[in-house]
């Protein structure tokens, strides 16, 4: 997929405004070949039906820049773990015009986080999520697919574990609409060592044996601010938390990963923003 002899990095923009510019962002920060976009606003249910003038200017743009593979992104408030029908019922109608926006902008990928079996065991949960994975493929006949993403291990969180994401692949028996989207501060944090090349090179052979590396199409490249193990969903500057300079160099020159998508959720602070983070990951490239 990756034409550049550098890497396909980018970073989760706003499309505030209008949905195409989202694209004008991309490139302001010095994203290559691909960025991240939620289609909608995340933080609510309801949402406005694409403007069809915003998708054909998103679909130009996207191409005129030479972005190859734009993602989409789940919005916060579904949960499709969820053993609650009511909230079950909800989070599958999102998944459901997710799937369609992404169709409609010309989106390939959708990351999806997978929620919370809220107390009534990991088992449900991933009962659950393939349910609502397999009941969206039904309902939407396009070629856009599904990213687990993996998680930190909060409390009742499904999927930080490698093989409940097998399970939930296996579930769902989709391999052409369904594969992964592997966040580094999520692995770091449910006690997969990134640290360097030998830990990165043990978490990666880890990641073959149980899910097989040909399901893995996106990396959300975050440092964490938790130790190994901690749980901890917190997003740190790349090279400024507990994975560092060192383990991300082993990522970015890892073969198996070097030629994926890249996709940044850092913070943006006074230590730094999306601008600084692709620069730092540039140079740890090589």
């Amino acid at each position: 997929m990756n034409m550049t002899t550098g890497p396909v990095l980018g970073a989760h923009v706003s499309i505030a405004g209008s949905i195409d510019k989202a694209v004008d962002r991309a490139v302001e920060i010095g994203c290559i070949g691909t960025f991240q976009i939620f289609t909608r606003n995340p933080r609510g249910w309801e949402f406005k039906k694409l403007n069809p003038e915003e998708v054909k200017l998103f679909r130009e743009k996207v191409t005129a820049k030479g972005f190859f593979v734009p993602v989409g992104h789940m919005p916060y408030l579904p949960n499709i773990a969820s053993p609650s029908k009511q909230l079950f019922t909800k989070s599958l109608k999102v998944l459901i015009a997710e799937l369609e926006r992404c169709g409609e902008l010309g989106i390939k990928f959708l990351a999806v986080h997978l929620g919370s079996h809220m107390g009534k065991g990991i088992n449900i949960g991933i009962q659950r999520v393939a349910d609502a994975c397999r009941t969206a493929l039904e309902k939407v006949q396009n070629d856009v697919v599904i990213l687990l993403e993996n998680m930190a291990g909060q409390k009742n969180s499904v999927g930080s574990r490698f093989e409940e994401l097998r399970e939930i692949l296996d579930l769902i028996g989709d391999e052409k609409r369904v594969a992964v989207c592997f966040d580094t501060c999520h692995a770091f944090a449910a006690g997969y060592d990134l640290r360097n090349e030998e830990a990165v090179e043990k978490t990666v052979e880890q990641f073959d044996n149980v899910i097989g590396l040909k399901h893995l199409k996106v990396i959300h490249i975050n440092d964490s601010k938790g130790e190994l193990g901690s749980h901890l969903d917190r997003h740190e500057h790349i090279g400024m938390g507990m994975i560092g300079e060192e383990g991300f160099r082993a990522i970015f020159h890892h073969k198996a990963l070097r030629n994926l998508p890249f996709i940044l959720e850092t913070p943006e602070d006074k230590r730094g923003n999306f601008r600084t983070n692709i620069l730092k990951c540039k140079e740890l490239y090589g």
